[in-house]
């Protein structure tokens, strides 16, 4: 490191070879003999070192990168990871043979994890997750998206959003929040689903808009959960209180969850295996961010893949996440996700890497903060002992992480 000029905060990360997914730009955006410069937390410069202006790198503390790749940030735009206990006595009776109704009628699934969460303080909830988060942050994660859904009513959902948001206060990580609210039926709406979406756009959604606990509001949108024409009803709400929404969508069945989404503008649209060609014209139409989770197809034993060549075909962008929850992707792992994504799901590994950084945040929106290695963004960084980008994706249990960088830091 060379000598540091403390007043003019400005550090410079020299010699190494960028993948700067800015938008745009040809596949990841190389830059070989490359440079970030930052100043108070911010990209001042990313780029070529020989076009650096010379204001961009005076009084600068350098950092020799010997070479190394330097990425953006890493961003989980999809989870669930503020819940309580787990679900590994579900996993071990459905390897026995029972089936999911069983699993249910002994107390397990959703209903199972929001006895959990009930049952757990604010505190014990933070508790609990940090390990989770720390896992994600040690592969590169400087993003994270939380979702409720496993309290499902007014008490527990803000105190299961309360602890999303102390998370970014117990480590260096920008979190996102989600009110999933109208994820599953509780137990003492005694199977009465249009009552609880009244309960859900009524009372909790504002309240939680009231206590700003929230940065976007998801649903659950399925046969086993709620159809379009109470979504709707959620959606409405939502819009109502200035949140932005998103969508669990078609993943075990087609209901049109994609172009619902799509109507209403949402970020995104996730899971996405049975949507159709008119949900892909209409997310493209939107903007509507396609979210593929390929751990929950993996842990549940889907066969029905996402469309994928249906969204290259109708330039839906795609973002990539962990889906990290209790009972049917139980993986904290981004590294992980982009190999099965490519593994099966035949994403390229430009496509993999573009869906964890630059697509994620979008899915956030967040983009014009986060997820490139452009001037004016946040200087989120992950920096890797790799030869080529494709390690990242092609590698399985192996983390080349030499540094992670959170708004300079």
């Amino acid at each position: 490191m060379g000598g540091a000029d403390k007043k003019s905060g400005l550090r410079v990360w020299r010699n190494a070879r960028l993948a700067t997914m800015a938008d745009g730009a040809a596949g990841l955006g190389i830059v070989e003999k490359g440079v970030v410069a930052v100043r108070d937390g911010l990209i001042v410069y990313a780029g070529p070192e020989a076009d650096m202006p010379a204001a961009a790198g005076q009084g600068a503390e350098t950092v020799d990168c010997q070479g190394r790749w330097i990425t953006p940030g890493l961003i989980d735009c999809h989870t669930h990871l503020v819940y309580a206990g787990n679900r590994a006595n579900e996993f071990e009776m459905r390897l026995a043979g029972a089936t999911y109704e069983e699993v249910a009628r002994a107390g397990g699934g959703i209903v199972s994890s929001v006895k959990s969460l009930r049952a757990a303080s604010e505190d014990e909830l933070v508790t609990q997750t940090l390990p989770r988060l720390d896992a994600l942050i040690a592969e590169g994660v400087t993003t994270v998206e939380v979702k409720s859904g496993y309290g499902l009513d007014a008490d527990n959902e803000k105190k299961s959003l309360r602890a999303a948001r102390r998370l970014a206060n117990e480590r260096p990580v920008s979190v996102r929040t989600t009110c999933l609210a109208a994820h599953a039926l509780p137990p003492e709406a005694r199977g009465d689903k249009d009552a609880f979406i009244d309960l859900v756009a009524g009372t909790i959604l504002p309240e939680v808009a009231a206590e700003k606990l929230a940065d976007a509001v998801d649903g659950f949108c399925e046969g086993i959960a709620f159809s379009p024409e109470q979504m709707t009803r959620v959606f409405d709400r939502a819009k109502a209180l200035g949140l932005p929404v998103k969508l669990h969508a078609d993943q075990l069945s087609n209901l049109h969850g994609a172009a619902l989404a799509a109507r209403y503008g949402a970020l995104s649209a996730d899971h996405l295996e049975y949507t159709d060609e008119e949900g892909a014209a209409a997310m493209a139409k939107a903007g509507t961010v396609a979210t593929i989770l390929p751990g929950a197809y993996y842990f549940i034993r889907e066969t029905k893949k996402p469309p994928v060549d249906l969204f290259r075909r109708h330039g839906v962008r795609m973002a990539v996440a962990t889906d990290s929850n209790p009972g049917t992707s139980p993986l904290t792992s981004l590294l992980l996700t982009m190999n099965m994504a490519a593994t099966l799901f035949g994403l390229t590994v430009d496509e993999c890497l573009a869906g964890v950084t630059r697509e994620a945040a979008r899915a956030l929106g967040l983009l014009e903060q986060a997820g490139t290695l452009q001037a004016g963004k946040s200087a989120d960084l992950a920096i890797w002992d790799i030869e080529r980008p494709a390690e990242l994706v092609y590698r399985m249990g192996f983390n080349p992480l030499h540094a992670r960088i959170w708004r300079g830091q």
